[in-house]
Formats: structure tokens, sequence, C-alpha cells
């Protein structure tokens, strides 16, 4: 066993402390795969600078104003706008537009605003755990203000990833041993708004089973339970309103790489102000801050941002960009583990002290 020494910033040892040489090296050497696969973009031109939606759906809620059905009213916007009504997950769930259709604008912003800071306070107090004192716990929080720039726009209001995120994010910070059950609940309204929060929810369930959480793992089950439920019910009416002449998706599992992962989070983040080849490249830094942070959130957290990053380096187009939202609230606090990451890192793979045994005969 490797003695763990004193941490840098954290106020424990990272879990790449006690790494051994060999497995340092792999994660070294996957790290730095990683970081140089970030200058990789796919040849396709990329995602349109407005999220794709945002207006479309604006429309919908609207149209819901005025007394019409969800599902009429957004299959004839998105044939307004030529957008793919095939297969059903080209037409949004319904919750985010209804509730929003039943509260006047101003308290449909209030209330993101409201959840966004729920969401700070929550993370605020989980990186007052992993940083005591007063340099790194200021570096974490702007680095969490940095991912949260994109998820208090009033502009963006309508666009349901921005609500899937902030509630993953808030769910992710909430949970403890002895409260699941909140941050089940958060996980399933985030399901219920936008479908790709499921990765969320799985990776929760996947991290109850190998810690030996039955009640906990039972309530990840039944959240993804009523998730499909719903699901089917909304496949069911969107094959009611889109004909065989309306435009077919065309398809995901483009298989971009994660190139497409970390320009995707530099877009959603505040690291959208730097250019593309130094923004990346920082989006896939925070991936390895992620994978050294410790204790039970930090595992979570890894596993959870490590899931969003291999789907849409294998599933995503280059204008599904925006899934990256999904994971982007805290994804930044990431790089504020990375001075024990790289230590911890080098450390065994640099040391070259050996033991040398004699024996001596007489």
């Amino acid at each position: 066993m490797i003695r763990a020494r004193p941490p840098v910033w954290l106020s424990c040892s990272s879990r790449f402390a006690t790494l051994r040489p060999g497995m340092a090296l792999g994660i070294a050497l996957l790290a730095l795969a990683l970081l140089a696969s970030s200058w990789f973009l796919p040849a396709e031109d990329a995602a349109r600078d407005a999220p794709l939606g945002v207006d479309v759906y604006a429309s919908v809620v609207d149209g819901l104003r005025s007394g019409g059905d969800y599902y009429a009213v957004a299959a004839q916007e998105l044939r307004a706008d030529r957008a793919p009504l095939h297969p059903f997950p080209a037409i949004r769930l319904p919750t985010l537009s209804v509730v929003q259709a039943a509260l006047p604008d101003f308290v449909s912003i209030l209330l993101l605003i409201a959840i966004a800071a729920a969401t700070g306070l929550a993370w605020s107090r989980r990186i007052g755990g992993w940083f005591e004192r007063g340099p790194p716990r200021i570096a974490a929080l702007f680095l969490l203000a940095g991912g949260m720039v994109a998820f208090v726009q009033p502009s963006l209001v309508a666009f349901h990833e921005l609500w899937a995120g902030l509630l993953i994010a808030w769910s992710l910070a909430i949970r403890r041993e002895d409260r699941w059950v909140e941050a089940v609940a958060l996980a399933l309204c985030a399901m219920v708004i936008r479908e790709t929060a499921a990765l969320y929810a799985l990776a929760m369930l996947a991290a109850a089973l190998r810690d030996g959480r039955r009640r906990e793992a039972l309530g990840w089950v039944a959240a993804l339970l009523v998730f499909v439920a719903v699901l089917l019910l909304h496949a069911r009416a969107v094959a009611l309103v889109a004909g065989p002449l309306d435009a077919v998706s065309p398809g995901w599992g483009r298989l971009h790489g994660p190139g497409l992962f970390a320009s995707g989070m530099a877009r959603s983040t505040a690291l959208i102000i730097l250019p593309w080849w130094l923004g990346a490249p920082l989006a896939m830094l925070a991936m390895l801050g992620w994978a050294a942070a410790p204790g039970p959130l930090g595992r979570r957290a890894a596993l959870t941002f490590g899931g969003y990053a291999l789907a849409i380096a294998v599933f995503a187009r280059t204008d599904n960009f925006y899934w990256a939202l999904a994971a982007a609230p805290a994804y930044l606090v990431g790089m504020a583990f990375l001075p024990d990451a790289v230590r911890d890192l080098a450390r065994p793979i640099l040391d070259r002290r050996r033991v040398r045994v004699q024996r001596i005969t007489r």
C-alpha cells in the first residue's frame, strides 16, 4: 500500500493518492489521450449558435395559452421550422411547456432563478467539505459560477436542457446516504422534462448497486420505471400527430469522439469566452479532476460526467452539443481538484526509489 501524502488543496487525500505506479501510469496515458482528442473536432459544420428548440418551444407555450393541444401545436411549430417529427424523441416531452403555459412568463423566469440559486447553494456547501482553506474554496466557487452562467439567462427559459441540467446538479449535490429520496424525486422531475436525464439516474443506480445500498437502488429503479411509462405514453401521442410525410431525424450514433463532448462543454459554460483550442482542453482536464475527487459525491459525480461524455462521444451529432448542458452546472469544479490529481499521479510514476535486499553469507 502506498502511503498518501498530505493534500495540496483538498481537505483530504484525493482518490489518486494511493495509486500504484502501473495504475497511475495507465490513468496518466488515458488522460493525455483524452486531452489530445479535444483538439480533434468533427469535420461537419458545428451546431447552430442558438440552441435548437428554444424559439420553437417558446411558440408552443404561446399556442398552449391560446387553448391548443400540446402535441398538435408542437407538430405544427416543428413543421414550420422544418424540423423532424420522427422518431418520437424529436418532440420534447410536454411537461415543461404545459407548466410554463399555466404560469406568467416572469414566474417561469423567477422559478428558473430560484432553482439555480438552490443548486448553487447546495454545491457551495459540498465544496466547503472538500476545500476548507480560503483560496482553494474561492477558486472552486468561481468555477461553479462559470459552469452556471448559461442557467440564469431568461432568454433560455423555454429550453428543456437548462431545467434538466439544474435539477440533475441539485439532485447530485443534496444526495447523501440518509437523504436520497429527495435526490431521486429531483431526478424524476429532470427525466420527465428531458429524457437524456435518464442517463444520470442510471449512473446513480449503478453507484447504489456498487455500494450495496438496496433501498436506494430500488428508489432509482422506481423512478426509471415511472419515466419509462411516461415515455411510452409520449411515444403513442407523437404517433397520432406525426405523419408519414413529416421529416425524419438523421439519427444518432455518429461516433464523433470525446472532442465533441469537450467542445460542447466549453460552449455550455464560461469557457466559451476562450478560443476553442484552449477551452476544449480545459473542459477535458476537468474530467481528470473529477476522477480524483474524494468521497461518495466525487465518485458519483465522476460516473455521471463520464457517462455523459461517453454518450456524447458515441451518439451525438454535431448539432447536439447542447446535450452537455445536462452535466454543465457543476462540471468546471473538477478543475479545482487538478493540483492534487496531478501531484498524486506524478508521484508514483516519477518515484525511482527502490528497496535493495542483500544477502550476507558467513
